[in-house]
C-alpha cells in the first residue's frame, strides 16, 4: 500500500492544477440558474448552473455573484421587469474559482442581459404563434390584435353574478372584493370564490382545473375574473402557459383579467378582456352596471320628455278645436247678423229643402218668424 498523505496536500494538488489551467481566463456559458439566494444587504448571490436533457440534470456546479458583480443581477431585473430567480436560462460570463475548503465554483462576471431577455420574449412569442397557428377556429390574429370567442361573448346587460378565480388571503383577492363591495352606487353582487394557487410550478394546471368547475355550473355566472396582485414577470409566468391560455380563448363564459400592474400583459390577457389590475377589473364590472342604470334613466327621461310634448300638442290641438266650434256655433253666427232658417224642426242647409205652401221659421238674435212660402226665386247678389 503506498504510504498515505494528508488531505490538504492532494487539495494543495487540485489548486495548482486549476490556477495553471485556468488562471486569469474567462468564459462565456449558457445554463439554467436554480437554488438562487440573494442577499442584498451584502451585495452577494449564491446559485447553482444546470444543464438538462428533458428532465434530466447532467451537469451540475455551484455559482456566485460577488459585491462586484451584483450590479448585473439589478440591471437584469429592472430590464426584464422580473426576479433573477431559480428556472430562468442566461448567459453570462465567469472565471473558475477554487477554495480549499468550499470545494470549486464559478464566480459570474457580466450576464449578457440582451441574451436572457431575447429567450424570454422568443419563448413567449412561440406561444402565440402556436395558438394561431393550431387554434384558427377560435384565435385570430389581425393587425396585431388577437380575436377570440371568448372575446366576442357579449358581456351580460348587467353583471351581478361574478366567479373569481384567484389566491386565498392575498392582495388581488382582497383589492378586488373591496372594491366590489364599496362601490359609490351602492350596487349589490354574488361573488363566489374559487381560490387556488396562481404562481409557481403547476399552477397554470390549477386555475385550468377552477376553470372547469366554473364551466359545469356556467348558467350561475355572469362572468369571470381572473385577478392576482402585483410581482416579477417570472410571478406571471403560468399566465403564459399553452393550455390556460388556449382553455381561456375559448371559454364559454367572458373572462376579464386583472392579472398584475400596467407593465405587465400575459399571454391570459391577450386571450380575454384584460384591465391590469384587480381594482380595476372591479371598478370596470361596477362601471357596466352603471352605464345600464344610466341608459334607462335617459331612456326614462327621454319617454318622460316625449310624453309631456305629445301632451302639450294635444292640449292645444283641443283648444283650437274649442275655438272653431265655438265660431261656428249657431249664437255666434246669429249674432254676427245671420238666421238659421227651419222646416219641420230640421235646419234647412240646401234650398231645394224648401217647398212651396211649407211652413217655416227663420231664426234670429232675438226673434223667431214664422213664415209660409209663397213663392222661391234665385237671388241676384254677388255674394
Amino acid at each position: 500500500m503506498p504510504k498515505p498523505i494528508k488531505l490538504s496536500e492532494l487539495i494543495n494538488e487540485i489548486d495548482d492544477v486549476i490556477q495553471d489551467r485556468f488562471a486569469g481566463e474567462t468564459f462565456w456559458i449558457t445554463a439554467e440558474v436554480t437554488d438562487v439566494k440573494k442577499q442584498p444587504d451584502k451585495r452577494w448571490c449564491f446559485l447553482k448552473f444546470i444543464e438538462k436533457e428533458g428532465n434530466l440534470i447532467t451537469a451540475e456546479i455551484k455559482g456566485v455573484f460577488w459585491s462586484n458583480a451584483y450590479d448585473s443581477v439589478v440591471r437584469f431585473e429592472k430590464l426584464s421587469g422580473q426576479l433573477f430567480a431559480s428556472g430562468l436560462e442566461i448567459t453570462c460570463q465567469v472565471r473558475v474559482r477554487f477554495h480549499k475548503r468550499f470545494g470549486i465554483d464559478l464566480e459570474v462576471l457580466e450576464i449578457d442581459h440582451s441574451y436572457a431577455l431575447g429567450k424570454l420574449e422568443t419563448e413567449r412569442q412561440q406561444t402565440l404563434d402556436r395558438l394561431v397557428n393550431e387554434n384558427p377556429a377560435f384565435i385570430r390574429l389581425v393587425d396585431g390584435y388577437y380575436f377570440t370567442s371568448n372575446k366576442s361573448l357579449e358581456l351580460p346587460i348587467v353583471l351581478q353574478r361574478i366567479a373569481i378565480v384567484t389566491a386565498p388571503d392575498s392582495d388581488g383577492q382582497r383589492d378586488f372584493k373591496q372594491e366590489i363591495a364599496n362601490n359609490p352606487y351602492g350596487y349589490t353582487f354574488s361573488v363566489s370564490e374559487f381560490l387556488t394557487q396562481i404562481q409557481g410550478d403547476n399552477s397554470s394546471t390549477l386555475i385550468i382545473q377552477k376553470l372547469k368547475q366554473i364551466e359545469v355550473e356556467k348558467e350561475k355566472f355572469d362572468v369571470v375574473a381572473i385577478v392576482r396582485g402585483g410581482g416579477s414577470q417570472t410571478d406571471f409566468k403560468p399566465f403564459d402557459d399553452y393550455d390556460l391560455s388556449k382553455y381561456v380563448a375559448s371559454f364559454p363564459l367572458p373572462i376579464v383579467t386583472g392579472i398584475g400592474h400596467d407593465r405587465n400583459t400575459s399571454i391570459v390577457d391577450l386571450m380575454a378582456r384584460q384591465y391590469k389590475t384587480p381594482t380595476k377589473v372591479a371598478s370596470t364590472i361596477v362601471e357596466h352596471n352603471f352605464n345600464f342604470e344610466t341608459e334607462i334613466t335617459e331612456l326614462k327621461d327621454r319617454l318622460l320628455e316625449t310624453t309631456e310634448r305629445m301632451l302639450d300638442k294635444a292640449k292645444d290641438n283641443l283648444l283650437q278645436l274649442k275655438r272653431t266650434v265655438k265660431a261656428y256655433s249657431p249664437s255666434t253666427i246669429l249674432n254676427k247678423g245671420y238666421a238659421i232658417i227651419t222646416s219641420n224642426n230640421q235646419i234647412i242647409i240646401d234650398p231645394k229643402d224648401i217647398k212651396l205652401k211649407s211652413e217655416i221659421k227663420t231664426i234670429l238674435k232675438n226673434e223667431v218668424i214664422h213664415s209660409t212660402v209663397t213663392k222661391k226665386s234665385k237671388h241676384e247678389l254677388d255674394l
